[in-house]
């Protein structure tokens, strides 16, 4: 599959149907989730992999990485009524993905996902709450030996220096994340976010999952 092919295969997804604010529940884009997906489809972390999503809301992460050749996918969740719409989405596009309610920060969550290749992820950026982000990063770092996440741009000082002597940013790729008007606090129809997408590399094996 072509990279515009997987972005407008992916833009027929639903979004969420009761977003919440204090989840920073935004619908990844399509060609921003596209272009994360073929960058590690390139890169050889995808096909044949096993890939988890964390915070994966509708499934647009997971659900490409199954188009797109992945062994397993895994997408998880705190929230059921996204899992709802997201196991929705991949029969849509009749695609095989374990959704998992579970909380990244849960007693247990790590050991309920599994060991995986490769996780994708679009963490909260920390708007609503302080330092969200961290969570996922630590949960994906005890996951897999490559993540690919989605940070505003400007972040690799923070990502560098709260994963100092456990990854490396081995590539940075630049991109748009085109908000729309969602909750009472949007002050304009479509908000233009900066971001950037980072694929970071272990360097020192996991503890054992908590």
């Amino acid at each position: 599959m072509k990279l515009k092919q997987l972005e407008m295969t992916l833009q027929r997804l639903r979004g969420f149907s009761r977003p919440q604010a204090a989840l920073e529940q935004y619908q990844t884009p399509a060609p921003l989730a596209a272009r994360l997906l073929y960058h590690a489809l390139m890169k050889g972390d995808i096909e044949g992999k096993r890939v988890c999503d964390l915070g994966c809301g509708t499934g647009v992460l997971a659900i490409g990485a199954a188009l797109i050749g992945a062994e397993s996918v895994t997408g998880v969740d705190s929230d059921e009524g996204a899992l709802v719409v997201a196991r929705e989405n991949a029969n849509l596009l009749g695609t095989e993905v374990r959704f998992l309610a579970a909380d990244v920060q849960e007693c247990g969550c790590r050991e309920r996902i599994g060991a995986s290749d490769t996780v994708v992820m679009n963490p909260p950026f920390g708007a609503q709450k302080l330092h969200a982000d961290r969570p996922f990063l630590d949960c994906a770092l005890a996951l897999a030996p490559v993540t690919y996440s989605i940070f505003n741009a400007g972040s690799i000082p923070f990502v560098e220096a709260y994963t100092a002597q456990r990854a490396e940013i081995t590539e940075k790729i630049g991109g748009a994340f085109p908000i729309k008007r969602t909750f009472a606090f949007h002050t304009r129809d479509v908000q233009v976010i900066e971001v950037e997408i980072l694929r970071l590399k272990r360097t020192l094996s996991p503890k054992s999952p908590a």
